[in-house]
Parts: structure tokens; sequence; C-alpha cells
């Protein structure tokens, strides 16, 4: 039997109540900025042909029925990011999103089925330039509720200091006392390499695991705690193979222009120097699509329109951070299901 929830209950919503007033709040605030800075709110569609294509992201699936009865798979998008980045190829150059996604096999404090993300795109400008926006998003955030000390699980943070800015190879020194990169070639360590590194500060590598699922696990239990305190931190210059839809860093192919943000040890946004090779593109859903199929026995579908458009879109810059993350920071909450009007039933 499905646990009843309790977010309609009068005493329970009286308790969220000021959570989600703070929520409408911080996002008045922010969007009054984006659309004084220039900016379009557009309203991307959640029915795709796909749902994104890395491997461990997992989608809702249903059907749409033609008039003529014909069938076809669809998905609820995991993100705005390939509608989006059909308007800049068709012709929008600053644009933002409040937008619904959905994640499949993800539940908890920090992670619910339906959430919003807060994503923008600027055309013709430097990744970096995104950094300045999430340092104004959070004085926003901020002030809007008045809270200038965050929290989360005993580590704080002031969103109002200047952001603490590390690379990938020296967030592993730093944080995970293991290198990244070799110092002669400045490649990155190979999968076994990068395995005794890891086993060398007490990380568990089992035979199977992929390069990745070495890289992660060091990021995760290493690493991420210990960022965006006390002040907050921007994680950048990503291994190429980590950095999903960004441009390799020119001069240094081994890393992409790839970054994130976060504070009290939260991660609250994901942002790229856009790639716009299609057929690097190509290449790449192809790859992880192969190994979603091994891993998990299932594929999406690779979106054409999408390729086709990603040829024509202008260098651009893009940022999705997690707006109810946000939220829960800057209202003092301690869950996810707090800040969203209608949680998602547990099953």
């Amino acid at each position: 039997m499905s646990q009843l929830s309790p977010w309609w209950s009068p005493e329970h919503h009286a308790d969220r109540r000021p959570f989600l007033i703070g929520r409408g709040r911080i996002q008045a605030a922010i969007r009054n900025w984006f659309l004084s800075e220039g900016f379009t709110e557009v309203e991307p569609g959640l029915l795709q042909v796909s749902p994104g294509n890395e491997t461990h992201l997992h989608a809702f699936r249903t059907e749409w029925i033609g008039t003529d009865l014909s069938r076809q798979d669809v998905f609820l998008h995991t993100s705005p990011e390939f509608a989006m980045k059909k308007l800049l190829a068709a012709g929008e150059t600053k644009i933002f999103a409040f937008a619904p996604v959905f994640r499949n096999r993800e539940r908890g404090d920090l992670h619910s089925p339906e959430f919003t993300m807060l994503e923008w795109y600027r055309a013709n400008e430097p990744y970096r330039t995104l950094w300045d926006d999430c340092a104004r998003i959070l004085k926003i955030a901020s002030a809007a509720t008045g809270l200038s000390t965050w929290s989360f699980r005993d580590r704080t943070c002031n969103p109002l200091s200047p952001f603490e800015a590390l690379t990938l190879e020296e967030a592993f020194i730093e944080k995970a006392a293991m290198p990244l990169r070799d110092d002669t070639t400045g490649d990155v360590f190979n999968r076994d390499r990068l395995a005794s590194e890891a086993e060398t500060i007490g990380v568990r590598v089992a035979a199977d695991d992929t390069w990745t699922d070495i890289f992660s696990r060091v990021v995760v239990e290493k690493i991420d705690p210990g960022l965006g305190i006390p002040s907050p931190t921007i994680l950048y210059e990503y291994p190429a193979s980590e950095a999903a839809l960004a441009r390799p860093v020119p001069g240094d192919p081994a890393v992409a222009e790839r970054f994130e943000l976060f504070a009290c040890g939260v991660e609250l946004a994901n942002g790229f120097g856009e790639l716009t090779d299609a057929a690097e593109q190509r290449r790449r859903f192809e790859a992880w699509m192969a190994d979603k199929q091994r891993i998990y026995g299932e594929r999406y579908p690779i979106d054409e329109d999408f390729l086709n458009a990603l040829a024509c879109m202008p260098p651009s810059s893009g940022c999705a951070l997690g707006f109810d993350r946000l939220v829960m920071l800057a209202t003092g909450a301690e869950r996810i299901d707090q800040v969203r009007w209608t949680p998602f039933p547990e099953p």
C-alpha cells in the first residue's frame, strides 16, 4: 500500500507555507533581474522525442497516439536544454526558463522525480560570464528571504561572499590528496592509473568499474562534501569525457568548458560553454547510449532535429540551476518536499 501523503493537510501545509512564500519571492526577484538584463522568458515543451542522452539520466516514457492511431514513444524531458538550444539556432540570443523537469530513479532530501530547473543561455558570450550570473542569483535569493547564512547538514555558506574557484585538477589535489593528470604530458590519467591513485586514498575500486565510475566515486566521497564552505565554490574544467554537451577548452582538449556551483556541499548549478560540433555531439550521444544499454538494458533515441539545429547554433554559454535546491538553502528548508507546492507522493 502506498504511504499517504501529508502535504495537503492544513497543519502540514502551515509548516511548509513560509518556505513556499519564500519560493515565490525568490522566483519573482530572479525573473525581474533576467528581464532587466534583456533576457526573454521562454516555455520549452515538456514532451520530447528524446529526453536527453546522458548515460545515468533516467526518463519517464509515455506514448503519443496520432489522429491516425499511429503510436510513438515520447518522453518527459530531463532538461529543457535541447528545446532551448533550438531557440538559439532560431535566432534568440538571451533566454531563460523556469522549467518543470522529470527524472526517474531519483528521490531524497535533495532529489525529486519532478523538480524545477532554472536554465538560461547567452549567445556569443564566454562561459565564465555565467559565473557572474550565478553570483548575482545567489545574492538575489538571499535578499528575497533576508537569510545571509545558508546551512545544510551542519555545513554553512555565506552566499554574499566572493566565490572560490577550483579546477578539477586543483580540487583532486587539495580535497582528495591525489592528482588527476600526468605532470609530464598533461593527459588525464587512464583507467588503471586512476584506480591506483583512488585506492591509495581509501576509495573502493571494483574490477568492473569504468573510468567514470572511479572518477565519480572520488568526487562524491572526497571532493563534493567540502565545496561551498564557507563561501560558494565554482568547480571547473572537467575532463572532456565528463562534460556532456560542453566544448573543449581552447589549447587544452583534455578538459572542457564545464563548471558546477556549490554551496553548503550542495551542487546548485551546472554550466557549459556549449558544444556546437554536431558530429562530435552525435559521437558522444551514441557512446553514452551504448553505455546505457550495457548498464541498464535500455537506450533513448537521438533527437535528429536537435543535431540539425546544433549545426547552425551560434557560440553560446548555458547554465542549469536546481531552483528547488536554491530555495531550500535560501529559506532554511531541510528537504526538497518542503519547498514544492505539491510534492510527489512517496510510493
